[in-house]
């Protein structure tokens, strides 16, 4: 979505908001970030085991775990489309020992609903670290082979064809309903408690289809137990360069994409949020790691905590004026 001037000096003003976050005091602590880390790393993952937030951050995980010296523990803590375990992150202490990772879920919520938490206020960005293409996969049962036909098969049978997303108002849900908004269509929607139990009915046939990211959904397209008809891209990707995206294939305008970060709890000290921010830098640019988001469907897309800073002010925008267009609200 392009922005308007207006949008673009809020952005201004939420980026400026979030770098001002660590308190004066936490600006030196030179003794504490010199030996960090002393123990092990909680890095929250606010959605359940097996969707493409937790396999992501299971990735960053290890490699960080090697960089530290120290584990970095994945601790799964799903519900509420991720607003739970983000909240506990928000409330731990700004120590440097729990950091969580946020997708783009994160911006959308601000636009929908009164958070627990303050998504400039209660955070210190670290880091963006990749992004990619949402894709349109669906049962293979499913009689359709490209996005064309799926919008004329959801026309034939309005209602009848059932999306299932990775919760209320997340990146899956937010895509899917910009995909019924631009093609003029009506299909059932069901939000599950993450992309993984998602991705279990869609692979069971329970449900037609989804609109997620390729990193949950590529071990199975390269099965065959899936077929993806569209990435949500604005070009072609690396990844799927055989695959159209989804506006080339039938909806002209549509892009959707997907993107992971991490964040620290507001005031933690600044040597520190510098020491992982660099750490990730080192790791998102290697060449194991750009391999191994390759083949998850991501490429490595590192902004440090300044530029993440301006990136998520412009996610909050972008997706607020979505909501308002679609005139899309939480049950």
């Amino acid at each position: 979505m392009t922005l308007s001037i207006p949008a673009a000096r809020v952005c201004a003003c939420l980026s400026t908001a979030l770098l001002l976050q660590t308190p004066a005091h936490a600006q030196t602590a030179p003794t504490a970030a010199d030996a960090y880390p002393t123990r092990a790393v909680r890095l929250i993952v606010p959605f359940p085991p097996g969707g493409g937030s937790d396999v992501f951050g299971r990735m960053v995980a290890a490699s960080l775990t090697e960089r530290l010296g120290n584990q970095v523990i994945v601790d799964n803590r799903g519900g509420a489309g991720g607003i739970i375990g983000t909240d506990l992150a928000a409330k731990s202490s700004p120590n440097g020992y729990t950091v969580v990772i946020v997708a783009g879920s994160f911006t959308i919520y601000p636009a929908l609903q009164a958070l627990p938490f303050d998504p400039v206020k209660s955070f210190a960005p670290i880091a963006r670290l990749a992004s990619g293409p949402n894709a349109l996969t669906v049962h293979p049962s499913l009689p359709v082979k490209s996005v064309t036909e799926l919008i004329a098969l959801a026309k034939r049978k309005p209602g009848q064809l059932i999306f299932g997303t990775s919760g209320i108002a997340g990146s899956g849900h937010m895509s899917t309903e910009l995909f019924k908004l631009i093609a003029g269509v009506d299909f059932l929607i069901v939000h599950y408690k993450g992309g993984g139990p998602a991705m279990i009915d869609l692979l069971g046939g329970q449900i037609h289809a989804t609109i997620g990211s390729v990193i949950q959904t590529m071990p199975h397209i390269k099965s065959g137990k899936l077929k993806i008809l569209g990435t949500g891209g604005a070009r072609r990707g690396a990844i799927l360069p055989d695959v159209p995206t989804i506006a080339e294939s039938g909806l002209p305008g549509y892009e959707s994409t997907v993107w992971f970060g991490m964040l620290a709890p507001a005031g933690t000290p600044t040597p520190i949020v510098e020491r992982l921010s660099g750490e990730l830098r080192t790791i998102v640019a290697s060449s194991e790691a750009k391999r191994r988001f390759q083949n998850e469907g991501v490429e490595a897309a590192y902004l440090g905590p300044a530029e993440f800073a301006s990136f998520i002010g412009l996610e909050m925008v972008s997706w607020a004026q979505v909501v308002k267009k679609a005139g899309i609200k939480l049950e």
